[in-house]
């Protein structure tokens, strides 16, 4: 048999380094265009930054390596132009000339490429990407060289790193995201711990604007926003998004949806003998059944590693799993994590949801560098963990893990308090953050909490705020015509708050959602209508931002 595996790196050198293992006798030709088939994409851009310190680091394997190891047979700058699934051959073009190449099977893995948008001045010598090594070769030589000034076109992870990178190197980084805040698919509470980060380490944030033009000048780049400011850069870094290298596989005929591949459970296409995995396929959404792309390395170092098993009909071969998107990225001395959908997936789908807001410390109070882990996440009316996000300085990475793991083992909320997981102060606490949230997912799914939110901190809806911090907290920062009563107090003080309410509703809120959760118990003990802020004051002034000096006020003025 001989499979012939389009494109390496991750999704296809998984699959054909599998398919050795299942076969010593097979043909395996993999074809990669470029001149690397084997690399840590995801430490580009720590190379740029210097704390990967060689490219060489960087290459996990080589034809020959490959060779000797797994009897692979490696062609590196070999680039498939067109492919005939009736004859079952290819035509790839090579540094020799032109040549066909006939399949018993063969797994599409090109990947994608750049999204390069069409605004003059995007071929300028100062714009690069950050797809490859010798891109972050590129990268690095410019800075070495004595660049300065930095542009990063697009906050989503990749930007991030970019920025962060350079801004570790000391160049003097803006970074532009037409999206209203950055790390467009993350909440937009969690996105502003994040630009704050980006503030303290001096990154320059610039949201909701777009790149009309990069003009490029004897001694710099000059990019041109929308807002009509221009920012001078002796590097501009394109991040804006990637596309599918796919244009000889549809012009093949098998279907495609958006320029991604289309797959079934199995990564086959529509095409017979032919399986696709990686960044130019749609995979199905774990949470929604929908189709969408999902760029991450996990998913496509398995999804190649089950198709080598379907490639054999193995009685033991398991689907590729439907995709959680499991996604981390560092930010300075943050760290921000998601799994699974958030509001606009939910949104656009129609499907009902109850968002919670926790931000307990990440590990006991009492041991020292406690701090808070900010979480966010969306529970189904049923309870199922429809997705979940964190930001913190320690602590996400294992949180988001769990939450991964909970969610494909179709846990429920309140299944979380249940977790036996690992404590000790220096780790976490005897009631760890993933337990808090099971326990206030079931309060709300019970309805022995009921909640609001942020967004409605501005509303003018008839109803009476009721503020359980301290004295000391509440001159800090509150809401306007506020009742501010220690939760301590409130008891003896209940007519106080009957009388204020006249009637109305009571929003009840703290400054995290601790205290005003006992509050909200008190209240409704008492025969009153309430409700509690969800995550309370942080979750406030991260939801607002900057304006959130404008809507809290300190000691009776404006902050």
């Amino acid at each position: 048999m001989r499979i012939v595996v389009v494109g390496g790196v991750a999704a296809g050198m998984s699959a054909a380094a599998r398919a050795r293992r299942h076969s010593e006798s097979a043909e395996i030709i993999v074809l990669e265009r470029g001149t690397e088939v084997s690399f840590a994409n995801c430490g580009l851009p720590y190379h740029v930054s210097g704390e990967i310190e060689t490219a060489d680091e960087l290459i996990l394997q080589t034809p020959a390596s490959l060779a000797a190891s797994l009897a692979l047979d490696v062609r590196t700058e070999h680039e498939v132009t067109a492919l005939d699934t009736s004859a079952r051959s290819l035509a790839v073009r090579t540094p020799a000339g032109t040549l066909s190449l006939d399949y018993d099977a063969l797994v599409l893995a090109p990947g994608a490429s750049a999204l390069r948008p069409s605004i003059p001045g995007i071929d300028s010598p100062r714009v690069r990407t950050l797809r490859t090594v010798a891109d972050a070769v590129n990268l690095r030589s410019r800075v070495d060289e004595g660049a300065r000034r930095a542009v990063v076109l697009g906050a989503g992870y990749i930007g991030i790193e970019a920025a962060e990178s350079l801004r570790h190197r000391g160049l003097d980084v803006d970074i532009v995201e037409l999206a209203p805040h950055i790390l467009p698919r993350i909440e937009r509470e969690l996105a502003q711990v994040a630009t704050d980060e980006l503030d303290r380490l001096g990154v320059h944030v610039h949201t909701g604007v777009a790149a009309l033009a990069i003009r490029d000048d004897i001694d710099a780049a000059r990019v041109e926003l929308g807002d009509g400011s221009t920012l001078d850069a002796d590097i501009v870094v394109l991040s804006v998004g990637v596309r599918p290298d796919t244009a000889f596989v549809a012009a093949a005929g098998i279907a495609t949806e958006r320029g991604a591949i289309i797959v079934d459970e199995r990564g086959r296409t529509s095409a017979d003998r032919v399986w696709a995995a990686g960044d130019a396929t749609l995979s199905v959404d774990a949470v929604l059944g929908i189709r969408r792309p999902v760029a991450l390395a996990g998913p496509a170092n398995r999804a190649g590693r089950l198709i080598a098993d379907d490639i054999f009909a193995l009685d033991h071969a398991r689907p590729v799993p439907a995709a959680l998107g499991t996604a981390i990225v560092r930010i300075g001395e943050l760290t921000v994590a998601s799994v699974g959908a958030n509001r606009d997936d939910l949104d656009a789908a129609g499907v009902p949801y109850r968002t919670l807001h926790l931000h307990p410390n990440q590990h006991a109070g009492y041991f020292p560098g406690a701090a808070p882990l900010h979480l966010v996440a969306h529970l189904g009316d049923d309870g199922a963990i429809l997705g979940a996000q964190a930001a913190g300085h320690d602590g996400v990475d294992k949180r988001i893990d769990v939450l991964a793991t909970a969610m494909r083992a179709r846990l429920r909320a309140p299944d979380l308090i249940d977790l036996d997981l690992a404590y000790a102060p220096p780790y976490g606490q005897a009631k760890d953050a993933i337990n808090l949230l099971g326990m206030v997912g079931e309060n709300v799914l019970g309805d022995r909490l009921r909640l609001w939110y942020a967004d409605a901190a501005t509303d003018e809806a008839d109803a009476l705020v009721l503020d359980v911090r301290r004295p000391d907290e509440f001159a800090s920062g509150h809401l306007p015509g506020a009742l501010n009563i220690p939760h301590t107090e409130l008891r003896p003080r209940i007519d106080e708050v009957r009388l204020a309410a006249a009637g109305r509703p009571v929003r009840a809120m703290c400054a995290a959602g601790v205290r005003s959760n006992i509050a909200y118990r008190i209240l409704v003990g008492h025969g009153i209508d309430a409700t509690s802020l969800s995550g309370g004051v942080q979750t406030l002034r991260q939801w607002f931002g900057a304006k959130a000096d404008d809507i809290l006020i300190t000691e009776g003025v404006p902050a």
